[in-house]
């Protein structure tokens, strides 16, 4: 028996331990479980989508500032995530996280809000890509030719999805060099061709943004910057497709924040200084008179419309890797939960396809519902908006929960040590915060949504899920005592 085998016979024996069988196919990387993530992450739609919303909000100084407190902070939470998936490398993640913590209740509605906040990001990263596809082929930004754009590129991703975790994995690899290479195409050609404004620019903050007060239009720009940082928990949904999880998986998640930290600080300045003006980026549109995307006005302007389009182009081809790894990631989620029966028709949306190995149902039904989204909302500040909020509050619900309990600790091959707690706390204040503010106008709509779905998963569950909805394999074993967390 080779190496490799033996890890995967290693790691199905961990698996089992759970419950479950290996029926996803186990041939990732450690690198390629980075890549799923930094792909999600992704510089290039988050940082550049979203770039007129930060620089609308709270000027240059949002770029120059308000990139590195998201960092700095976003990797307290994912290293705090880090540690859970760790303990528990099931497909599961955060379902699984917070189902062995506090319950099988709780496990319910963390995967659904997990679940709608990747279908949400799916719905506005894909969107973005028909927002840079458009002007390269020439035609009108129409609503009828975005949403069209849309959903050939969602169609895309699921058929490329639908045909194998390798295919995938090797479409991920190559993501991380479209995103540097186009970090590195855009910041070079930036720095070098255009007319770039004085460093001091980059610490102009109220006289440029208008919006007063100041501190709290900063706050709400930090959507650009917290946005971007979505998708890292990616890395643990595909544990039970990587080799050696509860070392790999756990590094997957935190070092697609650190690189992407880096790398999308460089592009910000480089768009920021290139900026001929703030209101004429703001209110660029196009030949027809439909509206651009700020980012692509300031690559028009400074290297002329054919090539400031050439560079939008490489810009959406990462966007579409983005938006193929999120649906990945949207699908195992929806998947681990189906397999445990805590979906509608959860018998079909756990069918593993048996030449693939891959959720098929899970593939197409989040592609559909990610459709849906962006014709409910149809603006993108409000999609990503919802995004951001459901997932971190995913996020934020097992950390908390994590604090209750030290049993799950001696099974995180991969920890904190006695640093733990005070990271696990800096998470959960900032989290909260973030959380808080992105439900404020402008965006109050993603807030309502929210409560909404809150809402409405609680009757579910009080009518539909209660009686059939066990929890996860162990969960249906194992009695709980109060403080929570059982031991594997």
């Amino acid at each position: 028996m080779d190496k490799h085998a033996a890890t995967r016979r290693r790691d199905q024996e961990d698996l089992g331990r759970f419950g479950y069988a290996q029926e996803l196919f186990r041939n990732m990387g450690g690198f390629s479980n980075f890549a799923i993530s930094f792909s999600i992450i992704s510089i290039l739609t988050g940082a550049v989508t979203l770039y007129g919303y930060g620089l609308e909000m709270g000027g240059p100084l949002e770029m120059t500032l308000g990139w590195p407190i998201a960092t700095v902070f976003t990797l307290t939470v994912a290293a705090s995530m880090a540690e859970l998936c760790s303990a528990y490398p099931t497909s599961g993640a955060m379902y699984h996280w917070a189902a062995d913590l506090g319950g099988p209740v709780w496990g319910w509605f963390v995967a659904w809000l997990n679940i709608f906040g990747l279908i949400a990001a799916v719905a506005g990263i894909n969107y973005s890509c028909a927002q840079f596809i458009l002007p390269f082929l020439g035609w009108p930004s129409t609503s009828g030719n975005l949403f069209a754009m849309l959903a050939f590129i969602l169609i895309t991703q699921a058929v490329l999805n639908h045909y194998g975790v390798r295919l995938v994995a090797w479409l991920n690899d190559g993501s991380v060099a479209v995103h540097i290479a186009g970090v590195l195409v855009v910041v070079g050609t930036v720095f070098w061709f255009a007319p770039l404004k004085p460093v001091a620019f980059l610490a102009e903050g109220i006289n440029s943004s208008g919006h007063s007060p100041y501190v709290w239009a900063f706050l709400l720009g930090l959507l650009q910057a917290q946005w971007t940082y979505t998708g890292f928990d990616a890395s643990a949904h595909m544990a039970e497709e990587t080799e050696d999880p509860r070392r790999r998986a756990p590094w997957g998640i935190v070092l697609s924040v650190a690189v992407s930290g880096v790398v999308g600080y460089i592009l910000l300045l480089a768009l920021t200084l290139a900026v001929p003006s703030i209101p004429q980026v703001l209110n660029a549109k196009d030949s027809s008179g439909n509206p651009i995307s700020a980012a692509i006005a300031i690559l028009q302007s400074a290297l002329g419309a054919r090539a400031g389009n050439g560079v939008a182009a490489l810009a959406s081809m990462a966007m579409w890797f983005c938006g193929l790894s999120a649906i990945t990631s949207a699908s195992r989620t929806l998947y681990a939960l189906a397999r445990d029966h805590g979906t509608p028709g959860s018998n079909w949306l756990r069918g593993v396809n048996p030449r693939h190995g891959t959720p098929g149902p899970a593939i197409w039904s989040v592609t559909l519902a990610a459709m849906a989204a962006m014709a409910w909302s149809g603006v993108i500040p409000v999609v990503t908006s919802l995004s951001t909020v459901a997932l971190y509050v995913a996020y934020l619900i097992p950390i908390i929960l994590g604090l209750r309990s030290n049993q799950w600790r001696s099974n995180a091959v991969w920890n904190l040590g006695k640093y733990s707690r005070a990271v696990n706390y800096a998470a959960i204040g900032y989290t909260v915060m973030v959380c808080f503010v992105l439900m404020m106008p402008p965006n109050d709509l993603a807030g309502r949504t929210l409560i909404g779905i809150v809402l409405l998963l609680a009757g579910i569950y009080r009518i539909e899920a209660r009686g059939k909805y066990k929890g996860p394999h162990w969960a249906v074993k194992d009695q709980r005592d109060d403080s929570g967390g059982s031991s594997r």
